[in-house]
């Protein structure tokens, strides 16, 4: 930057375009944009079409927008939208994708066009209804043969109810009938938050699968609502040694869960739990790339990263959630009850896993009845069927 501070303190303008061109080389560009705001208009439009040539489209973007270049550059707008909406659409971020058209017509056509690209039938149909778009092949029938022959679905995972909790009898209910289960699958989802530093946002929903149902607990409205009474129910059920847990990366979860709700005493402590994540060394691939490897088909990944905090969730959102948790349930069954899924566990015999079962304990000192509970046998896991 001194070498710019220096001509601008001396009015030296001698400097060109070969001046500008390498401080871009070198990556100088806060220099590049103060060199050619010294030189004025015809500078800064060559910065922009340096920038725009060299796909810089966000600094193209924003030297347009600071120096009312629009009429100059009509299209940069667009490509830079464009190139925006295509980096979120590679993340699977398709409603903050749309949020971000903010229902430019153009934009959002291109968006269906990305959603084709990818194989996102569903967001096709969805975008193409909500907009009122034409033109568009309609991608219903072949979306069911899609998902059908790709992707697992709760029939096959022997899921029988997904059932929503967000008052007190549910949740009386759901603790209840997760009490009673031997094995169950847990999972969280939360709103992505794409804002550089800062904080994520609140856990909004627990999963939890036993063999034939799904429970989605609305964390954010039980909290609210009666906050003791989760604590309570998710304390039974988080450090029962009678319940085998089953987590993904189930770490990750608890940590966002302890920094969601830091004045529940539920999530500083876990017993009996088996990080199916833990007992395979390569982890590519993620849940769906497990599933795939294991029970043959991957998960629809289309919902990852949708907004959990809007109520209610639409019927997509809710089979997402429910699969990732129950399908925890038929990786164990799968592993533990059949031998030719040693290649899978990398070695593993089928009866290993329990050396993979962890328990957390915020504070070391724990109570009496607390100690009595972990000298308590282990449930016994009957063999079952995927």
């Amino acid at each position: 930057m001194t070498a710019v501070n220096l001509l601008e303190h001396f009015s030296i303008r001698q400097s060109g375009e070969s001046f500008l061109v390498k401080m871009i080389e070198k990556k100088q560009f806060r220099a590049a944009e103060k060199w050619a705001t010294f030189m004025g208009k015809p500078m800064l439009s060559m910065l922009v079409q340096e920038y725009v040539d060299r796909n810089k489209l966000k600094n193209a973007y924003l030297i347009v927008k600071k120096n009312n270049l629009q009429q100059e550059f009509p299209d940069v707008h667009h490509k830079y939208k464009e190139s925006a909406l295509k980096k979120l659409a590679e993340k699977a971020c398709w409603d903050v994708a749309e949020a971000k058209a903010n229902g430019d017509r153009q934009l959002v056509d291109y968006l269906v066009y990305l959603a084709m690209e990818a194989g996102y039938l569903e967001k096709v149909d969805e975008l193409c209804n909500r907009y009122s778009l034409e033109g568009f092949p309609k991608a219903q029938e072949h979306e069911a043969i899609f998902l059908q022959h790709c992707f697992l679905n709760l029939n096959e995972l022997g899921v029988e109810d997904i059932i929503w909790v967000d008052e007190l009898n549910g949740l009386g209910k759901a603790t209840c009938h997760i009490e009673g289960s031997k094995v169950v699958g847990l999972d969280c989802e939360w709103k992505p938050n794409y804002v550089k530093g800062s904080k994520p946002n609140k856990v909004s929903i627990m999963q939890i699968a036993s063999d034939k149902k799904v429970f989605i607990l609305d964390l954010i409205k039980l909290y609210n609502d009666v906050p003791d009474v989760l604590d309570n129910c998710l304390t039974h059920i988080l450090r029962s040694p009678r319940i085998l847990k089953l987590g993904y990366n189930f770490h990750c979860d608890v940590k966002q869960l302890a920094q969601s709700y830091g004045d529940l005493e539920c999530f500083k402590c876990y017993n009996m739990l088996l990080d199916i994540q833990s007992m395979f060394e390569d982890p590519r691939g993620g849940l769906s790339g497990l599933a795939e490897k294991i029970l043959g088909a991957g998960l629809n990944k289309t919902r990852r990263n949708s907004n959990w905090e809007q109520r209610p969730l639409s019927q997509n959102q809710l089979e997402y959630a429910a699969l990732d948790a129950a399908v925890l349930i038929q990786i164990f069954y799968r592993v533990c009850d059949h031998s030719h899924a040693a290649d899978a566990l990398d070695g593993h015999n089928k009866i290993e896993w329990k050396s993979y079962i962890v328990s957390h304990m915020d504070n070391p000192r724990k109570s009496r009845k607390e100690s009595r509970l972990r000298k308590e046998p282990e449930p016994e896991v009957k063999d079952n069927e995927a």
